[in-house]
């Protein structure tokens, strides 16, 4: 590529990578160069204010052109747009959870090597929100999975860390090694990587032993990205993973990490899988991805089931989540089985709820095992006598988990009922289960209701709240009210800027 060609490109589509990859090498060099007295909290206030300049960027881009360079490698779409705005909230969220987190083990040492290594995952996940081609899309993925690794074990003290890494980087490389295989029967096929061309190629297949290929070729992607979302049956590393790792970890691989990965399946599998025609006995053809609906329905099932049943046995707050976030990724394959014309606007208006009232949940979580130094449920016991901020906006977190409606996630599961129920061939089955399991929730939610306001205190001393903590909580809980009493500011919001993804694959 010679300089003029690569000067004609409009690199202002990428200002927002381009903000975080700087401040990861400015946090690298500093943290490299600065003396070890000084404190790293000042490099979390650094990527903090990165995240947020990224986070203007990219709000200033939105409303433009459906913008592709690098010969389509990196496209900035609607869709890129709406997911990265939920990707670098987020990351300013956790960002701030991770400046105030504190342990007995000696995290403090590590602190600077956290803030770089965190921002380097998140501009993994940027690029697989903009990929247009195969190998884009794995590099980034890899590039928010190998931080992710090391971050899982940043407590280097902790033998449960230790074991969370390892499980963590044994499950991530076997869905890695499956993911790839499965892409390099598309390639064999199709003869090229980027996303368009691919699609082009595929609408036109009529050899039933090339789509015999491609469907083994969607189960083999299909389940090395389950891993990644932590959906059953390939979540049995989640409940260890959140235990072990560091809070601010664990909240970052709760929703940024798994909205990544819903953002890569939905660029492959509609990108690729959707323009597959696949012969029925009536002589129609119909797409490849609705011909596995029912494979996709009932992972969606299994994992609603599996999440919320064994969430009810756990007493570690950690654990409980992992598995409540388990039944969230049901939730939300719900959506992607029905393939209804909202289930874009369903996916992405439950992220961001999602990302709302369990970023929230966590910060109150943090703030709770820091004090106590131990993370079973009994040690909120009284916690609204000795803080009604944090037990309040604990029960207004847990409430919207659980879908009771006033709360944003009300919305977001509704939204994704409607969805499954407005396609030709209802999914009355699947709905069915979404609202069982949903009542499941209602156990081990209002278990932690109960041990806030009905049990009594072990200590009467008061809790106070660390800045960047309190602005989290504050935030979230704002906002999960917010688009719970008025969806349609966000719902609005979007249908207005993103023009309901048709530019998808433009």
């Amino acid at each position: 590529m010679d300089l003029d060609t690569l000067l004609s490109f409009d690199w202002g589509t990428m200002t927002p990578e381009f903000i975080i990859l700087g401040m990861i090498a400015i946090l690298s060099v500093a943290d490299l160069f600065m003396p070890k007295q000084v404190d790293r909290k000042v490099l979390g206030w650094a990527g903090f204010a990165g995240v947020v300049l990224a986070l203007i960027s990219l709000v200033s881009l939105i409303g433009t052109e459906t913008t592709s360079i690098l010969y389509d490698t990196f496209r900035l779409d609607s869709f890129a747009i709406a997911f990265k705005l939920i990707l670098l909230l987020g990351a300013a969220l956790v960002m701030l959870l991770a400046i105030d987190y504190r342990t007995k083990d000696g995290l403090e040492e590590y602190k600077g090597e956290f803030f770089y290594l965190f921002l380097t995952a998140l501009l993994g996940t940027m690029f697989m929100a903009s990929s247009g081609d195969l190998i884009t899309l794995f590099v980034g993925l890899e590039l928010l999975s190998i931080p992710s690794y090391v971050l899982a074990g940043m407590r280097k003290r902790n033998l449960k860390s230790n074991e969370s890494a390892m499980k963590y980087v044994l499950n991530g490389g076997i869905s890695t090694a499956i993911t790839l295989f499965g892409m390099s029967y598309v390639f064999g096929i199709a003869g090229t990587t980027n996303l368009r061309e691919i699609a082009q190629v595929f609408g036109g297949l009529s050899d039933p032993q090339h789509i015999y290929i491609l469907g083994l070729a969607f189960f083999m992607i299909f389940v090395g990205l389950s891993f990644k979302l932590a959906s059953a049956p390939f979540h049995m590393w989640a409940p260890d993973v959140y235990e072990g790792a560091p809070t601010p970890v664990t909240a970052f691989l709760s929703v940024v990490s798994k909205t990544a990965g819903f953002v890569i399946i939905l660029r492959i599998l509609l990108s690729i899988f959707g323009y597959i025609p696949v012969p029925q006995e009536d002589g129609q053809q119909i797409p490849l991805l609705f011909a596995v609906q029912d494979y996709i329905a009932f992972l969606a099932g299994a994992t609603m089931i599996i999440g919320n049943v064994i969430a009810l046995r756990q007493r570690n707050i950690k654990r409980m989540f992992a598995y409540s976030s388990i039944a969230h990724a049901g939730y939300i394959l719900v959506a992607l089985t029905a393939m209804s014309f909202v289930t874009f606007d369903a996916i992405w208006f439950y992220m961001l709820a999602y990302l709302l009232m369990n970023l929230g949940a966590f910060a109150v979580i943090q703030v709770i095992t820091m004090k106590t130094g131990s993370e079973d449920i009994s040690h909120f016991a009284g916690l609204y006598r000795r803080s009604p901020l944090l037990a309040v906006g604990m029960g207004i977190f847990i409430l919207s988990l659980a879908g009771i409606p006033g709360t944003a996630g009300f919305i977001g599961k509704l939204n994704i009922f409607m969805g499954a129920l407005m396609v030709d061939q209802a999914h009355y089955v699947l709905v069915s289960i979404m609202i069982a399991t949903t009542v499941v929730s209602y156990f081990y939610y209002f278990g932690i209701m109960t041990q806030m306001f009905f049990r009594p205190a072990a200590s009467d001393e008061k809790i106070h709240l660390p800045i960047g903590t309190l602005v989290v909580i504050l935030v979230t809980v704002i906002g999960t009210i917010l688009f719970g009493v008025m969806p349609n500011l966000a719902i609005d919001f979007m249908h207005s800027n993103f023009n309901q993804f048709v530019d998808f694959m433009r």
